[in-house]
């Protein structure tokens, strides 16, 4: 009995897929759930598990095609007995990748390099997690792989010729010794242009929606941003304190973010048009909180979204955080965590960046951008003393939020992250 492989249904914001990799052959053994085929989409990368065991007879669409909901991707054959299949050949590097994949998962944009390339994970050291190939380790070994080898130099002529004098060398040369000690050898390398490569590669699909929704954001609103600086000290001295107690008690450490998102979620209480979108003519005041965390992640940048963010107290905050990164780690978001959102926070201070202006989540109308912490000082009490700083961005789209709003919006997270108290008493 032949079952057809079909496209799953697709979202109906997405209109079609591309088929990223596959990772069965025709004639190979399939088993029942098993993963067959990538199909990457501008969010998410869905996996395609086989729905019978049996031998994958034919394929229908290559890797790269476009593909939308109900597309016969492949057939599988179900009454082919898989002992009759099996093959007594010595495995093939292919083989040799697939059972070292199901040993040490790897993410898809691994599994489509080892794909595109014909490689063997075996031969690649993994500098991840737990040995886990990276995309970064992968784009190593290929570049250490096509490196030309050491050109001989001028310096590594024969030891008889070295050895010999001057004299005798020219003669060799056919010059006289008096023209040897004019003429100069030029011993610099020419320039070698194959040491220069280059490789083009079509963009993602996450990579070319994230570029569509950059230019749409700087093409359809008036972005506008606003600065300010916070002294984190009470934060510091609140997470030093109760740390150890935090995390024994709810199995989670307690970060920087949840404070962040708490000031934030009470700074949208008081301003609520930052918290609203433009639709047409219509502006939307949204009654809710849902506030999208940007990831970084191997597919680029991704922002799961934290649903209901002010029902939730700071271990929740820093639980659902927690499984947003290892969900962008692992390609495991789904839709449904990429979905909406209300307001977005942004942390380029993990990478180290002192000050942006964060770009606009449409149809969201602001953006928060969290910077690198830094010892710089300040004055208190008339007394100059170091403190740990950070210079807080806002971008909001100007044509519904005026500047006003902005600033105190603004200044009203500053307010409760240097004094934190205020967030648990809600004054």
């Amino acid at each position: 009995m032949s079952i057809e492989v079909l496209v799953p249904h697709l979202p109906e914001s997405v209109a079609d897929a591309t088929l990223s990799a596959w990772h069965k052959q025709p004639g190979e053994t399939v088993k029942k759930d098993e993963n067959l085929v990538d199909l990457e989409t501008d969010k998410v990368v869905l996996e395609v598990p086989a729905p019978e065991d049996g031998i994958l007879k034919t394929i229908n669409q290559p890797d790269g095609a476009t593909v939308t909901s109900g597309d016969v991707l492949a057939v599988i054959d179900t009454e082919v007995s898989t002992q009759k299949t099996a093959s007594p050949e010595k495995p093939t590097a292919r083989t040799e990748a697939s059972a070292v994949t199901a040993i040490t998962p790897l993410s898809p944009a691994v599994r489509r390099l080892i794909a595109e390339n014909n490689l063997d994970p075996a031969q690649i050291k993994g500098t991840g997690k737990e040995g886990r190939l990276t995309k970064s380790d992968v784009l190593d070994y290929l570049e250490k792989r096509s490196a030309p080898p050491p050109k001989q130099t001028a310096d590594a002529a024969p030891a008889s010729m070295r050895d010999r004098p001057a004299a005798s060398r020219a003669e060799s040369a056919g010059v006289s010794p008096r023209t040897e000690s004019v003429v100069q050898l030029d011993t610099t390398p020419a320039p070698d242009l194959e040491s220069r490569p280059e490789q083009r590669v079509p963009m993602t699909r996450l990579r070319a929606r994230v570029a569509e929704r950059l230019i749409e954001a700087q093409q359809n609103a008036a972005m506008l941003t606003t600065f300010n600086e916070v002294n984190l000290q009470h934060v510091m001295d609140l997470r030093s304190q109760y740390k150890a107690s935090f995390e024994n008690r709810h199995g989670i450490k307690l970060g920087f973010m949840s404070f962040f998102v708490k000031a934030s979620v009470e700074a949208l209480k008081r301003f609520p048009v930052v918290n609203a979108s433009i639709d047409g003519q219509d502006i939307i005041y949204h009654g809710f909180y849902d506030i999208g965390i940007a990831v970084s992640s191997e597919r680029g940048l991704v922002v799961p979204i934290l649903r209901n963010a002010d029902q939730l107290d700071f271990a929740g905050i820093e639980k659902s955080i927690a499984e947003f990164g290892k969900k962008a780690r692992e390609g495991g978001l789904g839709y449904d965590d990429l979905t909406g959102g209300t307001f977005t926070i942004t942390n380029g201070g993990i990478f180290g960046s002192m000050l942006s202006t964060p770009i606009l989540n449409p149809p969201q109308s602001a953006i928060l951008g969290m910077h690198a912490i830094k010892a710089r000082p300040v004055v208190e009490d008339g007394q100059i003393i170091a403190r740990p700083m950070m210079y807080l961005a806002l971008t909001y789209d100007h044509r519904l939020v005026d500047g006003r709003d902005a600033v105190q919006f603004l200044a009203t997270i500053k307010d409760y992250l240097e004094d934190p108290a205020r967030l648990l008493l809600n004054v």
